[in-house]
């Protein structure tokens, strides 16, 4: 059996800020470094035969910590990047809304194509999902962790189990810093066994409140 743990990179400014990172190369913030630390000991007891991260520098970042761990090289891959989200990226989610406010309203219903320059689902499923696939074919019967980006993660693994864009939409964001296991068996193929899996890590400011 194969096994797939898709993770979703640390904290950046732009989350925190609510700003549209897409393709944007915004690199890990001070508690996004403190996540990819301590969700790496417990990525490192499922032994992992390999490493695989998209080659934005919060997702292979947030690989290296797991990696200074096993002692496993980080593979980048291109196809594992976020959406892209064209003339939004870079602003906030208000301002994209009173710039595109019909886009806007199209992609909060989950249209797959709102326009705006945006990838389309369809096309972001299909190339993060072949990335996936060709990261467990390299290890067959092995465990492979993948670091990612929250869309590109649920769309991926929507490709792999062949779910609809609407059951897609009824499971829940990956938090920063989690992580969804995939497995494949002959008999299954591609089926869930875990998602959003992980530590909430808060910043020391707020961790006595």
């Amino acid at each position: 059996m194969t096994r797939l743990i898709i993770w979703r990179h640390g904290n950046t400014d732009w989350n925190a800020a609510s700003r549209v990172q897409g393709q944007t190369d915004v690199p890990l913030n001070d508690l996004g470094r403190e996540q990819a630390r301590s969700a790496a000991p417990l990525l490192a007891a499922l032994r992992p035969d390999a490493v695989v991260a998209s080659d934005l520098s919060r997702a292979a970042d947030t690989a290296g910590a797991l990696a200074a761990l096993t002692g496993l090289p980080v593979r980048t891959d291109p196809r594992l990047r976020e959406r892209h989200f064209g003339s939004w990226q870079g602003l906030v989610l208000t301002e994209a809304a009173k710039r595109h406010p019909a886009e806007f309203a199209r992609w909060r219903a989950g249209d797959p194509d709102p326009g705006a320059g945006i990838e389309t689902l369809d096309d972001l499923g299909k190339r993060v999902g072949a990335a996936l696939s060709d990261a467990a074919d390299a290890v067959p019967g092995g465990t492979v962790v993948v670091a990612t980006h929250g869309g590109a993660a649920r769309q991926g693994c929507g490709h792999l189990l062949g779910w609809e864009h609407a059951v897609l939409r009824t499971i829940g964001s990956l938090q920063n810093c989690h992580w969804t296991e995939l497995r494949h068996d002959d008999t299954r193929g591609w089926h869930l066994r875990a998602h959003n899996v992980g530590q909430i890590i808060v910043p020391a400011a707020t961790e006595a409140v």
